[in-house]
């Protein structure tokens, strides 16, 4: 993450984004995000994919510039900030945790091995009987790259029920063209997929991922889901400088 405030960055450079976001001849990260002033909100989030190229809307991503804007003296426990998919409200406790008002999910398309559904950004969720063993980068790419989603593909997200109103997920996701080991907007579409399929009748979730675990919470109106949250920590790793 980076405060981009005033304005130094080269947002166009592809290769660089790219190159900052390689974990053997870079930083290293799923991601790249520019905290930016917005003239509305506190502050403008603009997120880029480890391939360089802008992108939708990120959840984790989302909790951890809130976290970083608190970090800058930006905000207090309080935030609404703009992001690629609109306005987002957040807050901050006083353990770190984070948690962020996502936009509503209008749609859910269910099929017969499938569900799919936009939660800022686009989710393919599937049960599976065999999460722990599976190869989440070549059958979430095959998924991915099929004649489902066309030239623009979508996340894929694996899961299976661990227990209550609990759910394991793995997610593959494109931009990455990796598994990662959390994906925000992922585990919001698996909590309201799992809803729609009636494998749960709670209206908050918790979803155990590689990199922790996450709670969605909702409000089923009809076939709608307003108030959608989605809360977790957000760890502060380091800090640093880097020339380009």
């Amino acid at each position: 993450m980076i405060d981009n405030r005033d304005s130094i960055f080269p947002k166009n450079d592809t290769k660089l984004i790219g190159h900052l976001c390689d974990r053997r001849f870079g930083i290293g990260g799923d991601g790249l995000i520019l905290l930016e002033n917005d003239g509305s909100t506190d502050f403008r989030m603009v997120y880029y994919n480890s391939d360089g190229n802008e992108s939708t809307m990120c959840g984790n991503g989302g909790r951890c510039i809130v976290a970083f804007a608190k970090q800058l003296g930006i905000i207090d426990n309080e935030t609404e900030f703009i992001a690629v998919d609109g306005r987002h409200h957040a807050t901050i406790a006083e353990d770190g945790t984070v948690s962020l008002h996502m936009k509503n999910v209008n749609t859910v398309s269910v099929y017969e091995n499938y569900v799919f559904l936009d939660t800022g950004s686009p989710h393919h969720v599937e049960i599976v009987d065999d999460l722990q063993d599976m190869d989440v980068k070549a059958i979430g790419s095959s998924i991915r790259y099929s004649g489902l989603y066309g030239d623009k593909g979508s996340n894929v997200n694996f899961v299976a029920p661990s227990g209550g109103d609990n759910f394991s997920v793995r997610t593959y996701e494109r931009g990455v063209e990796d598994e990662t080991l959390s994906c925000g907007t992922g585990v919001t579409a698996v909590a309201i997929a799992m809803k729609v399929l009636g494998n749960t009748e709670a209206d908050e979730v918790t979803l155990k991922t590689p990199g922790g675990n996450l709670k969605v919470s909702f409000v089923q109106e009809g076939k709608q889901f307003k108030e959608v949250y989605l809360t977790g920590p957000a760890k502060f790793v380091f800090n640093g400088s880097v020339e380009w």
